[in-house]
Order: C-alpha cells, then structure tokens, then sequence
C-alpha cells in the first residue's frame, strides 16, 4: 500500500506490496501453487533473517531520539541564564535559540522526511535542533505564564500531558482495533501541510507588523492550537499503523529511525500546541 506520508513515503519497504493482495508475514510466502496443492495457501520459506524491525528497535531508536530532545532541552534551558534576575540579557538569547532551533529542526525534517534511505545521524541532529528549540521555548512560557504550584507549573503539565495524549491514542488504537484507510491518510497530511503553511504566513504577516492572531491568546489562537493538538493525535494513529505495516512486512532494523523521527515530530507537536493551550487558559 502506497503511503502519502512523505516520512514513510521515501521507505520502499513501508510501501511494500504482497503479491496476490495478500499479506506478507516473515517464514511464509503465498505461492500460485500453494501450499499442498491448494492455490493462495501460504508456503513455509526460510526463517527470517536477523537484522528486521521490531516494536523493540523502534521503542529503543525512540528512547534514543526523545533521550537527545529532552537532554538538549534541559541544557538550553541551564544554559540561557536566569530569566527572572536578567531578563534584558535572557530574553534576546532565549529568542535567538528558539529561532536557531526552529529553522535546523525544520531543515532537518525536511530532509529526513524526503530522504530515500533514513540516516541516523540526521535523525539525531534533527533532536538536537528540537531540544534548542523546545527548552527555549519551554522556559519562556514558563517565565511569561509562571509557575503553578497546585499543578507543577505549566511546563510539566504540557509534558505529562503529551504522555498521556501518546498513551491514550495507543491505548485506543490497539484496543479498538482502529483501521487507518486512505482518505484518512489524505486528510492527515493535506491538514499538516496547510497547518504548516498557515504558520509560515502568519510568521511573515508578523515580520510586517500584521498577522492573523493564529497564535494569540484569543479565541482564534486556542481555537489554532485545539485543531493542532487533535491533528497530532491523528499523526500518531498514522505512525503506528506505518510501524505495524513495518514490523509485519519484515523491513530491515535500520527503518526504526524513520520511525523514531515520526514519532517524535507528533510528540513534540502535541506538546507545542497543548503548551499554547495550557497558556491561553490560564488568561485572566
């Protein structure tokens, strides 16, 4: 099956069609002949090799991926100073790194999304870039919306929150056995895309002293940042069902990167948005 995500879409193994319409499952091959004579019946071959994708390469390249995201971020966040003592000095190098991050991770994704063979090393670098980003940003909601101590603070409840929204989706698409078909999948990526370029606009419009308040704290900002919260969410249905494609087709061990890279670009779009959520609510 044909995927129209490009992050899968460069992997031939993801798209691997089984011949005859059938599924393909590693140690078994569907002949003309069959199996004993009977046509489409599945023929034992020989066991799979060593080296293929499992559910455990992919949560240890993921582990590996979100590992290098929140160390950078706890670094930049260490690092940009004191906020509250200096906040003519920490503010302008909080700005520059979450520009500095921003455009790499973006580059980076790009290329790791159009890439035909998946590079761990970019895939690594591309968390980097999102860690700068995600700890500069993170500590300026924190210092902007401050800190709520009923709760932990903002900054921990958009994390938990993420973990939660990543649990909460598996959960349902396990136990509801969810069917990904391709008008989702169409929908998914044309709303990620026009979300995208949504964005950009409004980041030139604001070079301009214009904008269309996509990312205020008014009713079209939280409205912005509810519809980006739920279309991550349908990302991350869209990435296990690749996964599962994956593990089932046999592809080689090294496509747990590709995987690794989905899954974090939907988490820490989750917790973007639920971060600009969380500090619209707490408005007077």
């Amino acid at each position: 099956m044909q995927s129209n995500n490009p992050v899968f879409r460069r992997s031939e193994e993801f798209n691997q069609a089984s011949p005859y319409g059938q599924t393909l499952y590693p140690g078994y091959a569907p002949s003309p002949q069959g199996h004993g004579g009977e046509p489409g019946a599945y023929a034992p071959t020989a066991p799979p090799t060593a080296g293929r994708m499992t559910i455990d390469t992919v949560v240890q390249s993921t582990a590996i991926t979100l590992g290098v995201v929140i160390l950078t971020a706890a670094a930049t966040w260490i690092l940009t100073g004191d906020i509250t003592n200096d906040p003519e000095g920490a503010i302008p190098t909080l700005s520059a790194a979450i520009l500095i991050g921003s455009l790499g991770a973006f580059a980076l994704s790009m290329v790791n999304s159009f890439k035909r063979v998946v590079s761990p090393p970019l895939v690594i670098a591309f968390a980097v870039f999102e860690g700068v980003a995600l700890g500069a940003l993170s500590k300026l909601y924190d210092a902007v919306y401050g800190a709520n101590s009923d709760y932990g603070g903002i900054v921990t409840q958009a994390v938990l929150g993420t973990f939660a929204a990543f649990a909460g989706t598996l959960a349902a698409y396990k136990f509801f056995e969810i069917k990904v078909g391709q008008k989702f999948r169409t929908f998914v990526i044309a709303a990620m895309f026009g979300m995208v370029a949504l964005s950009m606009m409004e980041l030139v419009l604001s070079l301009f002293g214009a904008g269309l308040g996509l990312y205020g704290n008014g009713g079209l900002g939280l409205v912005f940042a509810v519809a980006g919260l739920v279309l991550g969410v349908f990302m991350l249905i869209l990435d296990f069902d690749f996964i599962e494609q994956g593990v089932r087709n046999g592809i080689p061990a090294a496509e747990s990167w590709r995987a690794a890279f989905a899954l974090t670009v939907s988490l820490v779009w989750i917790y973007t948005n639920l971060l600009r959520i969380l500090a619209i609510l707490q408005q007077d």
